[in-house]
């Protein structure tokens, strides 16, 4: 006899645990099958949440060594523990994972180890360790997530040619590392690794770093990372790595056609993005296939088939934990019979470098590409009081507005905390916020913050610096 459930849900990352614990809490009863140890995915295990905690600790080791001097702080000699900095790592990971687990128990949530696949209309099927059984499930929710997406030619060890996993658990500082793909985790990990000792190459086969942001964020921000210390190999494509030697051998090539030359490192870390981990699922048995590049259709309702669902990773749109969670509630509330609702509008996207760079909404080229009229406003942080009392003052903050009605179409920022700041630009979004609405809204002094009230006062050409 198969156990029942209301909802079983493939898959314990961001999408598909807060779908469960969202289930619980409406009284539906609920199984999350995930395969690894602990819950919450590859954000949670080897992914946003570790990176972030190396992110940090990477960057006070850099103001102390940097800018603790000109703060007037001294200290006889400084020294970085790189064992203990992953074991803060670690220890932030087993925190957050067992909070996760708690709040299963809390809401009644079964976890049930293993992998699960779909085995046919109401059904699915878990193999673990104690072999396959059949879960009889009245809706089905895949939450799957995503893999690291391989490159042709160069085979990943984790040791010396390494995935964001394996940069992640680095035993040493490498002298030099070459960084393939200038996108948000290419950059993020990149910057961990020269803050800590590395010279840095980033080899991307477009022309520009971070593809989707917006072309003046982009251009400042790479401008801020050159002068960091990265260096950046952009229209460059990769044949292949060498490892035969004691050290890594890059062969290079332009992108438009070119000789080819060698690149000599002690790591190469691959990003060049991220694919749905789509395979093996059972989707056939209820007569649903993934496209070519394992994205799995679902309708505007996250619908796949009768009583299947896909969120996250797996269906289209952004690969962002935070859209997956938005996802995850919306369809168990849909599931219950409410109105849940995801606004792809305001979904902001952080790279959490130093500065940080955020954005939401609309680029400037996509205003122009659509027809849309536009107004700008612009602010640099050098002109902010806070940034300047803190010496941040790397960045700017940028509005988009409609140049009839004024709604804000687009917030784009790089600034130390960044990622902070973009939440009033996304909640003023949600409201269909006019720029004068912004501009108009009391911000605390002297605060970041008012970076971005003053932008959005110079949209009408009233920016009042410093």
């Amino acid at each position: 006899m198969a156990d029942s459930y209301d909802v079983v849900i493939i898959g314990g990352g961001p999408g598909g645990y807060n779908c469960a614990i969202r289930c619980g809490q409406l009284g539906l009863k609920v199984a999350c099958i995930e395969s690894r140890a602990t819950l919450g995915g590859t954000c949670l295990n080897v992914g946003c949440i570790p990176s972030k905690a190396l992110l940090h600790a990477s960057e006070l080791y850099e103001e102390a060594k940097e800018r603790f001097e000109s703060y007037g702080i001294g200290f006889d000699a400084l020294s970085l523990d790189l064992d203990r900095m992953m074991a803060q790592k670690a220890d932030a990971v087993d925190g957050l994972t067992k909070g996760v687990a708690f709040l299963f128990k809390k809401n009644k949530v079964e976890w049930i180890s293993g992998r699960g696949k779909v085995a046919g209309k109401g059904k699915v099927e878990v193999t673990g360790a104690d072999g396959t059984r059949t879960l009889e499930a009245g809706q089905i929710v895949i939450a799957a997530g995503s893999e690291v997406a391989p490159l042709p030619g160069v085979e990943i060890d984790e040791t010396r040619i390494v995935s964001s996993t394996g940069a992640l658990a680095l035993e040493e500082v490498p002298d030099r590392m070459v960084v393939i793909g200038a996108g948000v985790i290419g950059l993020e990990l990149g910057s961990v690794w020269r803050r800590l000792g590395a010279e840095v190459t980033v080899v991307e086969y477009l022309d520009r770093i971070m593809p989707g942001a917006d072309a003046d964020v982009v251009k400042t921000a790479q401008k801020l990372f050159a002068k960091q210390g990265m260096q950046f190999r952009l229209g460059t494509k990769v044949e292949g790595v060498d490892a035969s030697g004691k050290t890594l051998k890059v062969s290079v090539s332009p992108a438009k056609g070119g000789d080819s030359e060698t690149i000599e490192t002690d790591v190469v870390l691959v990003c060049i993005g991220r694919r749905p981990a789509t395979q093996d699922l059972g989707l056939e048995t209820i007569g649903v296939e993934a496209d070519k590049r394992g994205v799995i259709p679902a309708d505007d309702h996250l619908k796949v088939a009768d009583g299947v669902w896909a969120i996250g990773d797996c269906v289209a749109g952004p690969m962002l934990a935070h859209k997956a969670e938005e996802e995850g509630v919306a369809v168990a509330e849909r599931i219950a019979g409410k109105a849940g609702h995801v606004d792809y509008g305001v979904i902001p996207s952080v790279v959490y470098t130093a500065p940080e760079i955020a954005w939401v909404g609309a680029t400037e080229d996509a205003l122009k590409e659509a027809g849309r009229d536009y107004k700008t406003g612009n602010f640099p942080m050098m002109a902010n009081s806070r940034a300047r009392t803190n010496h941040t003052t790397d960045g700017m903050v940028k509005i988009l507005a409609d140049a009839k009605t004024d709604e804000v179409l687009g917030v784009h920022i790089v600034a130390t905390g960044a990622g902070e700041l973009i939440a009033e630009a996304a909640l003023a979004m949600a409201f269909r916020a006019s720029s004068e609405d912004i501009a108009r809204t009391c911000h605390a002094h002297p605060t970041l913050s008012e970076a971005v009230r003053q932008a959005a006062m110079g949209v009408e050409g009233w920016t009042m610096q410093a």
